[in-house]
C-alpha cells in the first residue's frame, strides 16, 4: 500500500466545542451533545448521547458538526475516539475533525485510537492534561487513497467486532464470577453454627480514621494508598505514589500499621485490603478509611464480610440521602451489624474455607483478565498493522459511511 503521511490539518478542519448555560431552554432538545463520557475506550460509531441540546443551546454555547465527523476527547481523558452517525454538538472536552478531503472517517478514527499514547504525550497542563487544537493539527496520519481507506475500515469493522464480542463474553464471565463470590460469602456467614451479631464499633481498638484530604505528590516521601490501590495492595506496594513526609505528619492519625483494614468509603464502598508489613508508616487518601481491631478479631473474616450482601445493604441505607456520590461516615460504619460465629475456632475455620474458595476464584479471575488483556493487545496490533499496510486487506469490500 502506497500512502502519504500528512498532518491532520491537511485532511480535516478542527472545531472546538462548548457547553451552554444551565438555563432550561438550552437543554432537552433533539440535538445530541457529546462529551467524553459518551465515548467508549475503543473507537466506534456514536449516534445517541446522554444529554441533548435545543437549537438555542447550540446557538448560545456549542457547535454542531455533520455526520461523519471524527470526535476526539482532548482532556479527561485524552484519546477516546468516535465518529458521528448523525449531526451533533459537543462540549469543550472534545474536538471535532470535520473532513475537508474525500476519504473514510472510520479509517482515521481507527488510526487515532492506535495513536492514543502518542496523543496523550502531546498533552500539556498543570491541573489536567489537554491536547490543544494546534498540537492536534500537527499530528501525522497515514493517508492512502480513499478506496484503500474504505477497504481497511471495512476490514477493521469486521475484525474488531469479533474481538469486541469475545471481550464482552469475558466481561460477562467476570461479572458472574463476582456474583458467585458474593453468594458464597453470604452463604458462609448465614450458615455459621454459632452465629451472633455485634456492632463493628465494639471490635475496634481505636476509632476508624479518614486520610489525607488534599494530597501533594513527591518523588520521595511516604507511600500513599488510594482507592484503586486496594485492588491489589501487596502487588502495588512498590509502585505507590508518595506524599511529602511533612504532609503525612499532619495526618498522623491515619498512618498505617500492619494489619489495619483499609476500606474505600467514597464512591465504590467496601473495596478493602489488609495493610502488609511492607507498608508500615504509609498514609491513606480521604476516600479510604483505616480500621484497627482488637487482637482477638480475625481481620481477614471482617474483610470477607465487607463483600457480603449484608454489608452492602447497610451501606446503601447509610448513604441513601447522598446527592453526589455515596460517602460512608465513621459513626454509621461503627454501627453496622456484623453477624459472624461467636466461637473463635469456628471463625478460624471459616477464614480458611473462604480463603480456599477465593483462591480458586482468584486464579480463574486472573485467567479471564489476562484473556481480556490479550484481546486488547490483539486489537491494537491489528489496527496498527492494517492502517500502515503491514497486512493485506484487499479482499475487504468498500462500504463507506452510509447516507
Amino acid at each position: 500500500m502506497t500512502s502519504k503521511v500528512l498532518p491532520l490539518r491537511r485532511l480535516f478542519r478542527i472545531v472546538n466545542g462548548g457547553t451552554p448555560t444551565p438555563d432550561a431552554e438550552n437543554w432537552g432538545g433533539n440535538i445530541p451533545w457529546a462529551t467524553p463520557v459518551d465515548f467508549g475506550e475503543t473507537f466506534g460509531p456514536l449516534r445517541t448521547t446522554r444529554r441533548n441540546l435545543t437549537r438555542k443551546g447550540v446557538d448560545t454555547g456549542s457547535t454542531v458538526v455533520p455526520k461523519g465527523t471524527v470526535l476526539l476527547s482532548t482532556r479527561a481523558p485524552i484519546g477516546y475516539v468516535a465518529v458521528s452517525e448523525v449531526a451533533m454538538a459537543f462540549n469543550q472536552g472534545c474536538r471535532a475533525l470535520v473532513p475537508t478531503a474525500d476519504g473514510d472517517s472510520r479509517f482515521f478514527g481507527y488510526q487515532l485510537e492506535s495513536a492514543k499514547e502518542y496523543l496523550r504525550a502531546q498533552g500539556l497542563g498543570t491541573t489536567f492534561l489537554e491536547l490543544s487544537s494546534s498540537a492536534l493539527a500537527q499530528v501525522p496520519v497515514v493517508a492512502p487513497s480513499p478506496e484503500q481507506q474504505r477497504r481497511i475500515a471495512d476490514f477493521l469493522d469486521a475484525e474488531t467486532a469479533r474481538i469486541s464480542s469475545l471481550d464482552t463474553s469475558r466481561s460477562a464471565q467476570l461479572n458472574l464470577l463476582a456474583d458467585r463470590e458474593r453468594a458464597m460469602l453470604d452463604l458462609s456467614f448465614r450458615e455459621a453454627r454459632s452465629a451472633t451479631g455485634t456492632r463493628l464499633k465494639y471490635l475496634f481498638s481505636v476509632r476508624p480514621r479518614y486520610g489525607v484530604l488534599v494530597p501533594v505528590f513527591a518523588d520521595e516521601g511516604v507511600p500513599f494508598i488510594r482507592v484503586n490501590d486496594l485492588l491489589d495492595l501487596e502487588g502495588r506496594a512498590d509502585d505507590l505514589r508518595n506524599i511529602p513526609s511533612e504532609l503525612s505528619a499532619q495526618y498522623a492519625r491515619s498512618v498505617v500499621q500492619p494489619g489495619d483494614l483499609l476500606m474505600s468509603v467514597v464512591g465504590t464502598l467496601g473495596r478493602a485490603a489488609i495493610a502488609p508489613t511492607s507498608l508500615a508508616g504509609a498514609n491513606i487518601a480521604r476516600a479510604v478509611c483505616s480500621m484497627r481491631f482488637m487482637p482477638e478479631v480475625e481481620v481477614e473474616l471482617v474483610k470477607s464480610w465487607l463483600g457480603t450482601s449484608a454489608f452492602h445493604k447497610q451501606a446503601l441505607v447509610a448513604t441513601s440521602t447522598d446527592t453526589a456520590q455515596p460517602t460512608l461516615g465513621m459513626e454509621d460504619l461503627g454501627n453496622f451489624a456484623l453477624t459472624w460465629p461467636s466461637d473463635p475456632q469456628e471463625r478460624k475455620h471459616l477464614v480458611r474455607e473462604i480463603a480456599r474458595v477465593q483462591d480458586s476464584m482468584r486464579r480463574l479471575r486472573s485467567k479471564l483478565e489476562r484473556q481480556k488483556s490479550v484481546l486488547a493487545e490483539r486489537r491494537r496490533a491489528l489496527i496498527t498493522a492494517a492502517v500502515t499496510g503491514q497486512i493485506d486487506v484487499s479482499t475487504a469490500s468498500g462500504r463507506g459511511i452510509e447516507e
